[in-house]
């Protein structure tokens, strides 16, 4: 095995500083996507799986999603870096508490893109450094069209497991990616292998079976798609399943077995808030739009805007069987938002008994303008 790279930058030099930037992992891949990644990527295009995410099939990224080479010709390396965001204990514990708010393990605290591109810049500066200030670099942290997971593998850091995501033997499946694509020329570090095996612990952990096979997801089912990226209400067969889950879903990552190598992050600004670790439904039916603002600043929640953020409480609290939040959801009938209002009839039609509900449909449904609201009234009023 090569252990000295060009312009002087050994293996050990270069995860010694990658470690001292604040990074957990590093590794080294060609900036090559292996066929069965490209043909991965090619079903799940042409089979609609993204849903509503255009940019998966946009004509001029898909062709640099399938090769770094047609994103930045000059590339000869990608060096692949991942940080540990594992939580300190069992993501999955609120759903024995349906009034309370399950938010992903990552979303918790401050928007990692921040950090991690910051940690980049500042490991990249000094590759360029290093290399006497004549090679380039360019840093992607969720911002390019770049298959990550694969390269991620390729790099040696993890493997991408049946539930697609990025898996260590030694932080599980809690890791923020990030990459430096350079025109330098270093040896690559050795593939990690799959060590996924026959478990499937993954695919069955999943609430709306958005596995179809081992190694594919339709994105269309996924919780953490649904909550964050769909607009427009939540489909209804996937109410029910979405129980108290109001931003992404951990489901998948926290039942892998590989977990139990994991370790609680040591980045502070990784560990949860704590009006963040168990929130109730309660305090966010009451937020409007500048009391959102305030209390997500800093946070990738934030980006999803009010009404998708209050769409998704609104469906768990639906899920909660909690009637005393009756009275908060009904305020939001007369919220300026159609999604808000459509989202808090269903969420009625959840909690209320039916003559409450008759009676509520009858004051709200006469000056409702809005299709979709008139819709969630039509339905729920059928299925009481």
């Amino acid at each position: 095995m090569k252990t000295k790279m060009r312009q002087d930058i050994t293996f050990e030099m270069l995860h010694a500083k990658a470690r001292e930037v604040g990074f957990d992992v590093c590794g080294v891949a060609r900036p090559k996507i292996d066929a069965r990644n490209q043909q991965r990527l090619d079903e799940f295009v042409a089979g609609g799986e993204y849903g509503s995410m255009g940019w998966m099939n946009d004509p001029e990224r898909l062709p640099r999603r399938r090769d770094p080479e047609m994103l930045w010709p000059d590339v000869k390396s990608v060096i692949v870096l991942g940080s540990n965001y594992g939580p300190a204990e069992n993501p999955m514990a609120l759903l024995d508490h349906p009034d309370r708010a399950m938010i992903s393990v990552y979303a918790k605290n401050k928007d990692y893109h921040d950090l991690i591109k910051k940690r980049l810049k500042q490991l990249a500066r000094w590759v360029v450094e290093q290399s006497g200030g004549v090679e380039q670099v360019k840093v992607f942290v969720d911002t390019a069209p770049v298959l990550e997971k694969p390269l991620g593998q390729a790099s040696g850091i993890g493997w991408q497991g049946k539930h697609t995501n990025l898996v260590s033997r030694e932080f599980g499946s809690w890791l923020f990616l990030g990459e430096i694509f350079t025109t330098l020329d270093l040896p690559e570090d050795e593939p990690e292998i799959d060590h996924c095996g026959s478990c499937s612990k993954c695919l069955s952990a999943c609430p709306t079976d958005a596995f179809p096979a081992p190694y594919k997801l339709d994105a269309r089912k996924c919780i953490s798609y649904l909550t964050i990226e769909h607009d427009g209400p939540i489909p209804v067969e996937f109410r029910k399943p979405m129980g108290n889950r109001i931003y992404g879903c951990d489901d998948c990552l926290a039942a892998c077995p590989w977990n139990k190598f994991a370790s609680r992050t040591a980045e502070m600004a990784f560990i949860p808030r704590v009006e963040l670790t168990a929130p109730r439904l309660a305090d966010f039916l009451d937020l409007d739009d500048a009391g959102f603002r305030a209390f997500f600043t800093g946070s990738p929640i934030k980006r999803i805007g009010r009404p998708k953020f209050l769409r998704n409480v609104l469906i768990a609290a639906g899920n909660s069987g909690a009637q005393r939040l009756i009275p908060r959801i009904e305020n939001l009938l007369t919220d300026e938002s159609e999604l808000i209002r459509a989202s808090a009839v269903w969420a009625l039609s959840q909690l209320m008994e039916p003559p409450a509900f008759a009676k509520a449909r009858a004051v709200h449904f006469a000056t409702e303008a809005d299709a979709t609201v008139r819709e969630e009234w039509d339905r729920a009023a059928e299925a009481a």
